[in-house]
C-alpha cells in the first residue's frame, strides 16, 4: 500500500492529501472522491469509510433531533463533539498515509473498495 500513497491520484493530488480530503466535508467529500477516483485503493478506502461513518452519524443526528429535548441534547452534546473528534483523527491518520480502519466500518470499507 505504501507505493499507492506516494502516487498521484486522478485529481492530481498526492494520495495522502486526497485521503485526508475525503473526510473534509464528511460523507459529501467521501462520495465525491468515490466518483472521481477510479483506481487508487488508499483514497477509495478513506472515501468509503468517510461515506459510511459520517453518513451514519448524520442520520443519527437527524433521528435524535426528532426526539423532543432529550434527543436534541444528545445530538448537540454527544454526537456532534464525538463526530468532530473522529473527523480530526481520521483526517490526521489519512494525511500520515495510514490505512486506519475503524472497527466494523473499516472492514466494510475494505471489502467495498
Amino acid at each position: 500500500m505504501a507505493l499507492e500513497q506516494k502516487q498521484k491520484t486522478a485529481s492530481g493530488l498526492d494520495a495522502n492529501v486526497a485521503g485526508a480530503l475525503a473526510y473534509a466535508l464528511g460523507w459529501i467529500t467521501g462520495v465525491g472522491f468515490l466518483l472521481t477516483e477510479p483506481e487508487n485503493r488508499f483514497v477509495r478506502f478513506h472515501a468509503v469509510q468517510s461515506t459510511i461513518v459520517f453518513g451514519a452519524l448524520s442520520m443519527l443526528c437527524i433521528l435524535l433531533q426528532s426526539i423532543p429535548l432529550l434527543g436534541m441534547l444528545l445530538a448537540v452534546f454527544l454526537v456532534i463533539p464525538a463526530s468532530a473528534v473522529l473527523w480530526l483523527i481520521l483526517m490526521f491518520k489519512a494525511y500520515q498515509g495510514e490505512l486506519f480502519k475503524l472497527p466494523v466500518v473499516g472492514d466494510a470499507a475494505e471489502r467495498n473498495i
